[in-house]
């Protein structure tokens, strides 16, 4: 990413949304944690930003009654940004029905929110920016026309009211703040997504292609007898003098502020076998799939930010800004889709369109928006920091946002390689025989994997695959890490750019009688690529076991608990641990513990249910206490904390410690076995389960068994069909 327009300002935002599900509101800002952490603003003051969308919701100021405002929270928050030096765009309404005595479909809506937008101007009349009412169209459309936010409404009339109703509210709440600050100015958001179809379907995709711009429209005074939707309006119940407002008193944004995300523009398809169920739905006329249109072959340049924001200056031919630059997926992933908006924003730029800033969105992560906040899962997406992290921890989104808000460029090696949108196995259908733009043939940085033969090794190289890393892994007999000379021909042949080590002897119960080997594997081989990782200026990452522990300390161990290794395994990865940081300080050591996965049949939760499978019975220890690790979010946590740039020791073990038998007690129910046949057994009584200091990164144990089970789904629908029971799924 470079900085080639000094004009193109970064800005930041925090996910703040406030929705209103039944009779319950969720608030992202507390279940993020940043309501409670005023010392958040210091972090994003440290990325170099100057300017911050910010919350001064309406549900949190006046949640009882319109008069009984408590500005406790801002008091303590707005005037903090100034002395940041960091300008706020005020948000009164983020995806909200606002508080309970009112909502998108109430008559009085519009005033109401035009009363607390003066009130909030009075008491801060520096703020020379708001956002009265984040995206009122998809809200609108989320809220009254497919029913996933109060108040539920699946119709166009109750749609066109909250659309209507949230517009009048963000032209009367610029009246009401224009009278305290004349040059207050309106950034204005919305997510202009665009609608492709097949030829069947072409007239629902020209619907919705029109739609996308009725809040841009009805503010900018567009909206009259002859625009495609005013009839649609009257027929629903919005009165002509309602629209007419709109056309006497425009109030065009001073700002357009295009929220553009992957899953924006949008493909319809009458062919349903062709997609998966959950993308199944239809119209009053017929039944298609609604996909990400980036799945589906399209020519060049017709999805993307890019198109989006040409479309909304050519229709407005006002200033544009990107408002919302997030994407939820692995760091890499995270980085391309950032550079991809901001080289489109730069490109755009130099064409003569006004483009202002991009902003990184969702600088603490957001909290449950793969469901659209309609499901408590508890699944967090990073943005800028990662808040699993006491105090939040910076990315690499942070680190690339805090290199171009300060005019430097920003590289990662992640960047080589296209986005999961840009590769040619993101299709849900085979693409057309006409030639799919080539990847740039400039030479990729790569990863070197060790231990290629290895589940670890095997689960990196997967995963990498997956994630459009280019590696090369190599095995035993290619490289043995214990001799230096090898190593460092390898490093210097292969040139990476990381080294992650999955190489080791795994053999707990022959580590004994095989120490030499061990040791040399273990310890030795560990601190000969540290050596030759430092010397290059090679990151390097290494996996370290909770067995490094004796288990005597009674609860989960974390980062900073003393090692006391008390078996041969352990202490030679205990050595590994010592040796590779006097080597290289700034390598990365993983511990972890008891993998379990779904592309392996020889780990103890595929042995646990091949035995129930088959009626016999296991046993299984009741005493020892044990982190189990799902491999996969093992590899995912540990390649991002290696792109984040992350050192030092770090426990990666997913949350939830149970005994050996209550592992299989778990992994029996899910698969619907008896119980009984899974007995306890008396050991060594020791807990050397993993918890962490520095962040717990893993999701639940609960969470990772039901993944293992869906990656294998087939497998165990067939196992329980044959005993006449339900698949749990």
């Amino acid at each position: 990413m470079k900085r080639r327009d000094a004009t193109i300002e970064i800005w930041g935002g925090h996910e703040c949304t406030v929705a209103r599900i039944g009779d319950d509101f969720r608030s992202e800002g507390s279940e993020t944690g940043h309501d409670a952490r005023l010392a958040d603003l210091e972090l994003v003051a440290s990325l170099g930003v100057k300017t911050v969308r910010y919350p001064a919701l309406w549900e949190t100021v006046a949640p009882l009654h319109p008069d009984e405002c408590d500005w406790r929270w801002l008091d303590e928050r707005l005037p903090r940004l100034r002395q940041l030096g960091l300008s706020p765009i005020a948000g009164l309404l983020h995806h909200g029905s606002g508080p309970r005595y009112t909502n998108l479909l109430d008559v009085k809506f519009p005033e109401l929110l035009a009363a607390y937008a003066e009130k909030t101007a009075q008491r801060y009349p520096w703020i020379e920016r708001y956002t009265p009412v984040n995206e009122p169209l998809t809200t609108a459309r989320f809220s009254a026309l497919y029913g996933h936010w109060y108040p539920h409404e699946r119709n166009d009339r109750a749609f066109l009211r909250a659309l209507i109703n949230q517009c009048s509210g963000i032209r009367l709440s610029m009246r009401s703040i224009r009278r305290v600050n004349p040059q207050a100015q309106l950034v204005q958001t919305e997510d202009l997504g665009r609608i492709f179809s097949t030829e069947r379907l072409a007239y629902q995709a020209e619907l919705e292609n029109e739609r996308r711009w009725l809040s841009f429209d009805l503010l900018c005074g567009k909206v009259d007898r002859r625009h495609p939707w005013w009839e649609s309006f009257i027929a629903n119940g919005v009165g002509e003098r309602e629209l007419a407002a709109f056309l006497e008193e425009p109030c065009a944004p001073d700002v357009v502020g295009i929220d553009h995300y992957l899953t924006s523009d949008r493909f319809l398809d009458e062919r349903l076998p062709l997609y998966p169920k959950e993308f199944h739905g239809g119209n009053q006329h017929h039944r298609y799939a609604d996909v990400d249109a980036v799945r589906v072959d399209l020519p060049d340049g017709a999805t993307g930010p890019a198109p989006r924001l040409r479309e909304a200056w050519e229709r407005y031919r006002l200033p544009v800004a990107v408002t919302e630059a997030h994407h939820g997926c692995s760091r890499d992933e995270q980085l391309r889709w950032f550079a991809e908006i901001w080289d489109a924003a730069h490109d755009l730029k130099a064409t003569g369109v006004d483009i202002r800033a991009v902003t990184s969105w969702a600088m603490f992560g957001s909290m449950d928006w793969s469901s659209l906040l309609t499901r408590k899962r508890g699944h967090y997406e990073p943005g800028a920091f990662d808040i699993r992290s006491d105090p939040p921890r910076r990315t690499a989104v942070g680190h690339a946002v805090e290199a171009l808000a300060s005019g430097r460029d920003y590289d990662h090696p992640a960047l080589d390689s296209p986005g999961w949108w840009r590769r040619d196995n993101r299709f849900f259908l085979s693409p057309s025989s006409r030639s799919l733009p080539r990847s740039s043939t400039a030479p990729r940085r790569r990863l070197l994997i060790t231990g290629a033969n290895g589940l670890l090794g095997q689960a990196l190289a997967r995963i990498c695959r997956l994630r459009g890393l280019d590696h090369v892994a190599l095995s035993r007999s290619r490289l043995d890490i214990a001799d230096a000379k090898q190593v460092e021909c390898a490093l210097d042949e292969l040139r990476p750019w990381a080294v992650v080590n999955a190489a080791g002897f795994v053999r707990l119960a022959d580590a004994e009688a095989e120490y030499e080997r061990c040791m040399r594997v273990n310890a030795l081989g560990p601190e000969v690529l540290a050596a030759a990782c430092a010397q290059r200026g090679v990151s390097f990452v290494t996996f370290s076991s909770d067995l490094v522990f004796n288990g005597r300390l009674g609860r989960a161990y974390v980062e900073d608990d003393e090692p006391a290794p008390a078996c041969i395994y352990g202490r030679s990865k205990f050595q590994a641990e010592q040796r590779v940081q006097e080597m290289f300080p700034e390598a990365l050591v993983l511990r972890t513990s008891a993998f379990f996965c779904p592309w392996d049949r020889t780990n103890f939760a595929y042995r646990v249910l091949r035995r129930l499978d088959s009626g016999l019975g296991v046993e299984a220890s009741a005493d020892e206490i044990v982190a189990p690790t799902y491999t996969p979010d093992l590899v995912q946590a540990a390649l991002d904390l290696l792109i984040d740039g992350e050192t030092g020791v770090w426990h990666l073990a997913n949350a939830g410690e149970v005994s050996w038998h209550d592992f299989a007690l778990r992994l029996a129910a899910s698969a619907n076995f008896t119980r009984r046949l899974v007995k306890p057994v008396a050991r060594i009584e020791r807990n050397t389960a993993l918890g962490s200091a520095r962040g717990m990164l893993l999701p639940s144990l609960d969470n990772a068994i039901e993944r293992f089970f869906r990656e294998n789904e087939h497998d165990w629908k067939a196992a329980t069909t044959a005993r006449g029971l339900a698949f749990p799924g």
